[in-house]
């Protein structure tokens, strides 16, 4: 090797001055409790507030995955729609959790979410799992003109 070339390698991985001890790469601790004090700093200049009670959050992805957080900590802000969810989060299938999800969701909620499910081709097998919606629960059509009435007052 040449010895200009071994001198340039000693000087790169020299951390400190003239007579400290070379590494081989630069340790940058990380440090994740100053990350959450940061975040916890952020979160509280939007004003959130603690939502209690909350056992358990799924977030559903585009890709039929959902992101399950059991028993988080649940912060709101409804001033400006934002929701903060921390704790402990595991990413599932969607197939995996339907059992649990069927028994939780009623009506439109149902239909919206076994829509997409088979939009992601894991949608339910039997023909008996498919739920129907009641035409009664939808909003009538306007039959009459209620302007009418409005235009024959005499002022």
């Amino acid at each position: 090797m040449n010895a200009e070339k071994l001198k340039h390698l000693q000087e790169s991985v020299r951390i400190g001055g003239k007579g400290t001890a070379r590494r081989k790469k630069k340790v940058i601790p990380k440090n994740t409790a100053a990350d959450d004090k940061k975040i916890q700093l952020a979160v509280k200049k939007i004003g959130v507030s603690v939502i209690n009670g909350i056992e358990e959050v799924n977030l559903f992805k585009d890709n039929g995955e959902v992101i399950c957080f059991n028993n988080p900590k649940v912060q709101a802000c409804l001033q400006s729609n934002t929701f903060v969810v921390t704790g402990h989060a595991e990413t599932k299938q969607i197939t995996d959790l339907l059992p649990s999800l069927l028994s939780q969701l009623r009506g439109e909620s149902l239909a919206s979410t076994l829509g997409s499910l088979s939009s992601f081709g894991a949608g339910a097998k039997d023909e008996s799992k498919k739920v129907e919606i009641d035409e009664d629960d939808e909003v009538p059509d306007l039959v009459e003109n209620f302007d009418e009435p409005s235009k024959t007052e005499v002022a």
